[in-house]
């Protein structure tokens, strides 16, 4: 449910943003540019306008502030309690959204659906990392990514749907329809039992050891509790996560959670994601055809995040990355290339039905190389690399470094797409050979070590090792609070 919310949300503002109705109440400049009555007769900069982009992106900048609170949540009080806030507010945000009456409400509405978001994005991976075995914890976490992309199929054929109704009240129903899953989410937790690691943080031993031994079906839990206790007891020594994770011991962690969200934002796949429909109709796609086209790159993206749940636990988490960042960063070179061949410098062009067919198929393919690479991994690595005593920490940073770039991305990207036009596509392009550049030298395999047993892999790796044997853990002076 919180992949759900999540990725319907992300599907659900492209699909609004281009039905005339919406635009008509809240942003009638949008919709003459795009009628060509001001004078901007460019195609690249048919929808350039910042309050429209701010409807986007205005709920990821809620979700990276409200990150930091829902680390301290997540940590005192348990992964449950982050969850159930986070369905709350963003329940809230989407009856705001449902009923606006003026841009205020829509943008208010936006920044509650934020904070549900930032509380859901840090405590899920969490709550699935350290609910599952070692031998299908990366299957299970892609469960997350999946629903993402179950999300932002259902959003693009919610909008497929909905401009159809009359009275113009398409836009209230894809907008509304958001409080579904977090209905859903929130009757799921009165349900949800907490994960042994938060039971044992708030010092409830022997009832951590039953929920081990009810999640892992047996009573052999010995080994496991054990090393979950460990990990437990270096926890409460660090009285300040936030600052015990810049520590040299840390690393790693402080690395990867800061790099990889970054680098998954900067892929290019909210372009897609966010604004489908609108770059659809921007490169030359009819109303209808862009519509349809969200829904088979959305579907697409399912499937393709199906395949990752099968193969990274089998083939490992570099083998993903790699394949995925080369099948990118080809077709965005493609897709920029046929665009510029139409349009040129000036956006001026129209695309035959083979160009639009070709286009439409290439971005398949880039959205395939994403949903079994950067999408589901990108959530997964960090989740699963943090130690106990800083794992509420590193994981509030991987959620706040995505949602700071993924506003960027949101905010910006019609600008850039009116300025660097065609180039844009190679701009992203480069960056995923630098990112794949970056996974290749620092990120050892994962697949198959038991989360609190992470520490041998840092230990045996080439860069890293240097900074797992360091003993300067904090503010505590304990030698030992970054044992794992």
């Amino acid at each position: 449910m919180g992949g759900l919310l999540f990725g319907y949300d992300i599907g659900i503002s492209g699909g609004v943003t281009s039905m005339e109705e919406f635009l008509r109440r809240f942003f009638p400049d949008v919709l003459r540019q795009m009628r060509k009555q001001t004078g901007r007769e460019t195609e690249y900069c048919k929808y350039d306008n910042e309050l429209l982009t701010l409807f986007t992106s205005s709920l990821y900048l809620a979700a990276l502030f409200a990150s930091f609170l829902a680390s301290t949540i997540t940590r005192l009080f348990g992964r449950k309690v982050s969850m159930t806030i986070g369905s709350l507010t963003f329940l809230a945000g989407a009856l705001l959204n449902g009923f606006a009456i003026n841009l205020e409400m829509l943008i208010i509405g936006r920044l509650f659906l934020g904070v549900g978001v930032g509380f859901t994005n840090q405590s899920v991976p969490l709550y699935l990392s350290e609910m599952a075995p070692a031998k299908i914890r990366g299957a299970l976490n892609n469960f997350f990514q999946l629903a993402i992309t179950i999300g932002i199929l259902a959003a693009n054929l919610v909008n497929y749907a909905t401009p159809k109704l009359k009275n113009g009240i398409g836009w209230r129903l894809s907008l509304g329809l958001a409080g579904v899953p977090a209905v859903m989410m929130l009757f799921g937790c009165l349900f949800l039992p907490d994960t042994p690691n938060s039971i044992l943080v708030r010092g409830k031993k022997e009832k951590a050891k039953e929920m081990l031994q009810k999640i892992r079906g047996t009573m052999e839990v010995e080994h496991e509790f054990n090393d979950l206790c460990n990990a437990s007891e270096s926890a409460k020594r660090v009285k300040h996560p936030w600052t015990n994770i810049m520590q040299a011991g840390y690393r790693p962690q402080l690395t990867l959670c800061t790099f990889i969200p970054f680098f998954q934002q900067l892929t290019g796949i909210n372009v897609i994601m966010f604004y489908a429909p609108v770059l659809f109709k921007t490169i030359g796609f009819g109303s209808d055809a862009s519509l349809i086209s969200a829904v088979i790159t959305g579907l697409v993206n399912v499937l393709s995040t199906i395949v990752s749940i099968y193969s990274v636990d089998r083939f490992g988490r570099r083998v993903l990355f790699f394949e995925g960042g080369i099948q990118m960063m080809l077709t965005q070179v493609a897709v920029g290339s046929m665009i510029g061949w139409r349009f040129g410098l000036n956006g001026e062009g129209t695309l035959s039905k083979i160009d639009a067919d070709i286009i439409l198929a290439l971005i398949c393919i880039y959205v395939a190389g994403f949903a079994w690479s950067w999408g589901p991994l990108g959530w997964l690595v960090p989740s699963e690399i943090c130690p106990l005593e800083i794992r509420s920490a590193g994981q509030s940073l991987n959620v706040s470094v995505n949602m700071f770039f993924t506003f960027f991305i949101g905010q910006f990207f019609l600008t850039m797409l009116c300025h660097m036009k065609f180039g844009l596509f190679f701009f992203f392009a480069v960056m995923v050979v630098i990112m794949t550049i970056f996974i290749y030298l620092l990120l050892p395999e994962t697949k198959g070590v038991p989360i609190e047993e992470m520490e041998k892999v840092w230990k045996e790796h080439r860069y890293w090792g240097k900074y797992s044997h360091n003993d300067d853990d904090g503010d505590d002076g304990d030698d030992d609070a970054h044992v794992f």
